[in-house]
């Protein structure tokens, strides 16, 4: 069990000191992860950004994710979609349509608090709060990887290891603290799980922005 956010981070941040990381990157997802990016780029002296995703929630059960979304427009469905019920082609097309609108909103305030990072040949640590079904990480990480990373590395506090076995054929490595064989819920593992808002999110964003001259330098 987990404080909050900042715990779980720093305790990831911990694992995360053990191995060599060239010219490190965060990307974490919003929103929730990006407080938890936000602690492990402080701890790593890392640059901080955001990797934009959405769940396609199931009908009737928006916890539920049935696949997800990257901001690359791609769409990843879960094995068991085809079998919850009301998840029709005509469902599933609404809900990516919103989800897509979505992430668009928010690539755009977030891309005023800070320009998109570059993510080549660099260690990327790809981060949330905790994972469930995978589905959003899963889109993350097939949007980084036409950004050639050097390695990318999924850090997260809590996980079902059915889904961090998943994300190692995804990735270079997987650092989870907890993977409880009886999951039910992110939440259940934090004692304080409040909802984090897009105006935290642009705060972090901006406190954690490069200098002008370091972006320019590695886009130049």
């Amino acid at each position: 069990m987990f404080r909050d956010r900042e715990d779980a981070a720093l305790k990831l941040a911990q694992l995360l000191k053990k191995r060599p990381l060239h010219d490190a990157l965060v990307l974490a997802i919003p929103r929730g992860g990006v407080v938890t990016g936000a602690v492990l780029a402080r701890e790593l002296a890392a640059e901080l950004d955001v990797v934009l995703s959405r769940k396609l929630r199931a009908p009737h059960q928006p916890e539920l994710a049935i696949g997800a979304i990257g901001e690359d427009g791609e769409q990843y469905l879960n094995e068991y979609a085809q079998d919850v019920s009301g998840a029709t082609r005509e469902y599933i097309a609404r809900e990516r349509d919103y989800q897509l609108a979505e992430i668009r909103r928010r690539g755009r305030i977030f891309r005023e608090a800070r320009p998109a990072s570059v993510a080549e040949n660099r260690s990327v640590i790809v981060t949330d709060d905790g994972i469930a079904t995978g589905s959003t990480m899963l889109a993350a990480l097939h949007v980084l990887k036409a950004r050639n990373p050097r390695e990318v590395v999924v850090a997260v506090p809590v996980g079902p290891p059915e889904t961090l076995r998943e994300l190692r054929a995804a990735c270079d490595d997987v650092v989870c603290l907890l993977a409880p064989e009886h999951f039910y819920a992110i939440g259940a593992f934090y004692q304080d799980f409040d909802q984090v808002e897009d105006e935290e999110v642009i705060r972090l964003l901006r406190e954690f922005a490069p200098a002008p001259r370091a972006q320019d330098a590695r886009t130049a």
